[in-house]
C-alpha cells in the first residue's frame, strides 16, 4: 500500500486541526450511511442484482440527508472540494472521493482501493439512471435527452391526424388517462399512434394512468334550459357580427356546421316554410322582443342572424313572419331541447357546505323570507366512506385548491363544513372536483375493481402503467403482485405523486417499485400542491427529483407544464421559465388543448436550448456568446 502526501502550506498547517475534524465528521457520517445500508439489507438484497447499487444509493443518500451539512459543506468548498451538493447519483463515491483528498492534505492514510472502486461507482450512478430512462421512457430523442410526454384528448380517438402530427413534432410519450373515455376509445388512439410510427419511422411510448381513489364532489341539480344567444361587440358596445344560427329540425341527426355559433332545434314542418329575407319574431326570457333574420336555406337547415343579444329556453315560441315582417297566421314553433346549464353553487367566505354521505343531486341553499339561509348549500361525494377518518378541524381543499373549507361537525347526513378561502365575489363549484383532506390520514385500497379491470387492457397494450395515489409500499406491492397475476406483460410502473403521504413515503415505494421491469416517478403537481400547500411547492418538487436521482429512477415533471399556451395560444413568462426547470427532469408532460401542437413546438425548442446549459442540477459551462460579445477596454485616462 502507497501513500501520497501532499506538501502542506503554511495556511493548511495552521488549520491542521480544523482539517482532521472535518475528516472526523465526514467519517462518522459515512459510517451512518454503511449502517442504514446494513439495516436495510433484507430489503435492497431481494431486488433483482441489477437493482442493488442503485437501491444501495438510495439508502446512503437517506443517511446522508438525516445529517445537516451546511456547516460542513461551506468548509469543504472553502477547501476547494466538492461540497457534496451534486452527489446524489454517487453518494458513496463522492464521499470517499473527498475523505482521500482530505486525507492526503493530512498526510494519513487512505486505502487506494477504495479510491478505485469508487471512481468505478461514480461513474457507474449516472451510466445506472441513463440506462434505466431508455428503459422506461425509449431512446434519447434527437437534439434534448428530455422526452416529451403528451396527454390526449378524446377528439384523439376520431382524429388520426392529430396523433401523427404530435409524433411527427416531437412527442416521445403518449399519455392516456383512463379516468376518461372507454378501451374501444383507448384502443383507437393506441390504433393511430401505430400507424403515425409506421409512417414516420418513429417510435413512441404508450402510458396509461388509473384512475385510482380519485375523491370527487358528486353531481348537482342542473341549472335551468336556458341559452345565452350574443353577437360580437367592440369596445363600445357596437354590434360588429351578428350570431349565426343554425336552425335544424328536431330530432336530426346531420353535422353542426364548423362556421355556427349556435344551434336550434325546432318543428321540422315549420322549418321548410322559411324563406331568405323572412324575419322570426320572439319574446325572450326577460320579456324583450327580439328578431331573428332568415339569409340562406339549405337541404338540411336555414341560416338566420341575429344583432341582439337574447336569452332563449325550451319552449320559446317563434313566430315565423313574411317580408312585411307581418305574422303568418298559424305559422309557429317553439324551441325544442336546450340542454340546461351546468349546475353549480357559488361559496363564499364563511358560507356553510354540507359534503353528503351519499349520491343526492347537490343543491342550492335555502333563504328563509328575510334571505337568513335555514340550510347549506349541499354536494354529494364519490367515496364517502372516507368521512370515517375526518375529524371536527380538519382541513378541506375542493377543486384543486379553488375553495379551502374546515370541517365544522360530521353526521348521518355528511361533514358540514365552513368556507374558508374563496374570492371576494365567491367561487363557483362544480360536480367532478376534487376533494382534498391534506392533514387527514385517509386508508384506501390501492387498487379499485375498475383499476384492476383497466390493468387488464394497460398490461396488454401500453409500456407504462401509472399508479395515480400512490401512498404506500404496500400499494405498489400489491401493483406489482398485480400485473404479475395478469401475465400477459411487464410494463413499466410509474408512481405518481400526489398527496403528503406519498411524497413521505416516496424511498419505501421506490424501493419496491424496483421489482418492476422499469420504473418511475410523475411530479403530480396539481393534488401535490393542495395537499401540502402552494408555497411549500418548490421545495417538495426538489426533494423528488434529488431523491429519484438517488436512486437511479427517471422523473416526469407533470401539471400546467405551459398550460396557458396550450389552451390560448399565449404562453405567460412564468411558464417558460418553469418548462425550462424541468430540464432537471427525464420527462416533460404537457396536458391537453387547442394548441397542443404549438405548446409541443415550443417545449421542443427550449428543451433543445436548455441541454447545453443544464444536466440535473449541473450547469453545463458551455461557451458563451455573451462572454465573446464582451468588448469593454480601459482608455488610457480612465487607469487614473
Amino acid at each position: 500500500m502507497s501513500t501520497t502526501s501532499f506538501v502542506a502550506t503554511p495556511s493548511l498547517q495552521r488549520h491542521r486541526n480544523e482539517l482532521e475534524s472535518i475528516v472526523g465528521e465526514l467519517e462518522r457520517i459515512r459510517i451512518s450511511l454503511l449502517d442504514i445500508e446494513m439495516s436495510s439489507s433484507l430489503h435492497w438484497y431481494a431486488l433483482p442484482p441489477a437493482k442493488h447499487a442503485s437501491a444501495r444509493n438510495l439508502l446512503h443518500y437517506i443517511g446522508l440527508r438525516r445529517h445537516d451539512m451546511r456547516e460542513l459543506q461551506l468548509q469543504l468548498e472553502s477547501l476547494g472540494l466538492s461540497s457534496l451538493g451534486r452527489s446524489e447519483a454517487h453518494v458513496m463515491a463522492s464521499m470517499d472521493a473527498v475523505l482521500a483528498m482530505l486525507h492526503k492534505l493530512t498526510d494519513n492514510i487512505w486505502r487506494e482501493e477504495w479510491h478505485a472502486a469508487n471512481v468505478e461507482a461514480f461513474e457507474q450512478g449516472h451510466a445506472n439512471l441513463y440506462r434505466h430512462t431508455q428503459a422506461l421512457l425509449g431512446e434519447d430523442p434527437p437534439m434534448r435527452s428530455v422526452r416529451i410526454m403528451v396527454t390526449m384528448p378524446s377528439e384523439a380517438a376520431d382524429h388520426p391526424g392529430l396523433i401523427h402530427d404530435l409524433l411527427k413534432n416531437g412527442m416521445d410519450c403518449m399519455r392516456i388517462n383512463c379516468a376518461h373515455d372507454s378501451p374501444p376509445v383507448w384502443l383507437s388512439m393506441i390504433g393511430h399512434l401505430r400507424a403515425a410510427e409506421a409512417e414516420l419511422g418513429r417510435t413512441c411510448r404508450i402510458l396509461m394512468d388509473l384512475p385510482g381513489p380519485k375523491l370527487r364532489t358528486g353531481h348537482l341539480e342542473p341549472g335551468p334550459e336556458v341559452l345565452r344567444i350574443h353577437p360580437k361587440r367592440d369596445s363600445y358596445g357596437h354590434v360588429i357580427a351578428p350570431v349565426r344560427i343554425w336552425l335544424m329540425a328536431e330530432g336530426s341527426s346531420g353535422a353542426l356546421p364548423e362556421n355556427a355559433d349556435v344551434s336550434l332545434f325546432v318543428a321540422a314542418e315549420w322549418l321548410a316554410g322559411l324563406q331568405p329575407e323572412d324575419t322570426i319574431k320572439l319574446v325572450d326570457t326577460a320579456d324583450r322582443d327580439r328578431c331573428f333574420y332568415v339569409v340562406a336555406v339549405e337541404n338540411d337547415g336555414v341560416w338566420v342572424h341575429c344583432s341582439q343579444t337574447t336569452f332563449v329556453m325550451s319552449g320559446t315560441v317563434l313566430e315565423h313572419c313574411d317580408k312585411t315582417k307581418e305574422a303568418i297566421i298559424g305559422y309557429e314553433t317553439e324551441i325544442k331541447n336546450i340542454p340546461p346549464l351546468e349546475g353549480s353553487l357559488l361559496l363564499h367566505q364563511d358560507d356553510r357546505l354540507l359534503i353528503r354521505a351519499d349520491q343526492q343531486l347537490g343543491r342550492q341553499p335555502e333563504f328563509d323570507e328575510g334571505g337568513k339561509v335555514v340550510a347549506p348549500a349541499e354536494i354529494g361525494c364519490t367515496l364517502p366512506e372516507v368521512f370515517d377518518y375526518v375529524a371536527v378541524g380538519d382541513p378541506v381543499w375542493l377543486d384543486d385548491g379553488k375553495i379551502g373549507a374546515v370541517v365544522e361537525s360530521k353526521s348521518s347526513e355528511g361533514l358540514l363544513v365552513r368556507i374558508t378561502y374563496a374570492r371576494p365575489n365567491g367561487t363557483k363549484l362544480r360536480c367532478d372536483k376534487g376533494i382534498n383532506f391534506p392533514d387527514t390520514q385517509l386508508h384506501l385500497p390501492a387498487l379499485s375493481a375498475l383499476d384492476k379491470t383497466y390493468l387488464v387492457f394497460i398490461v396488454e397494450h401500453a409500456d407504462i402503467v401509472a399508479m395515480s395515489f400512490a401512498n404506500s409500499s404496500e400499494d405498489v406491492r400489491e401493483l406489482n403482485a398485480e400485473i404479475r397475476r395478469i401475465g400477459k406483460g411487464s410494463p413499466g410502473v410509474v408512481l405518481k405523486i400526489e398527496t403528503k403521504r406519498g411524497f413521505e413515503s416516496l424511498p419505501e415505494m421506490l424501493l419496491e417499485a424496483m421489482h418492476a421491469s422499469s420504473c418511475g416517478v410523475m411530479i403530480a403537481r396539481g393534488d401535490l400542491a393542495v395537499e401540502c400547500g402552494y408555497q411549500r411547492m418548490a421545495e417538495i418538487q426538489e426533494e423528488i427529483l434529488w431523491a429519484c436521482e438517488a436512486a437511479h429512477v427517471p422523473v416526469i415533471w407533470a401539471t400546467q407544464v405551459l398550460e396557458t399556451l396550450a389552451r390560448d395560444g399565449i404562453p405567460t413568462r412564468a411558464e417558460i421559465t418553469d418548462a425550462a426547470m424541468g430540464q432537471r427532469a427525464e420527462c416533460i408532460m404537457l396536458n391537453k388543448g387547442s394548441y397542443i401542437l404549438k405548446a409541443l413546438n415550443y417545449l421542443d425548442d427550449i428543451l433543445q436550448r436548455m441541454a447545453t446549459h443544464q444536466e440535473k442540477k449541473r450547469p453545463q459551462m458551455r461557451k458563451l456568446k455573451l462572454a465573446g460579445t464582451f468588448n469593454f477596454t480601459i482608455r488610457p485616462e480612465q487607469k487614473s
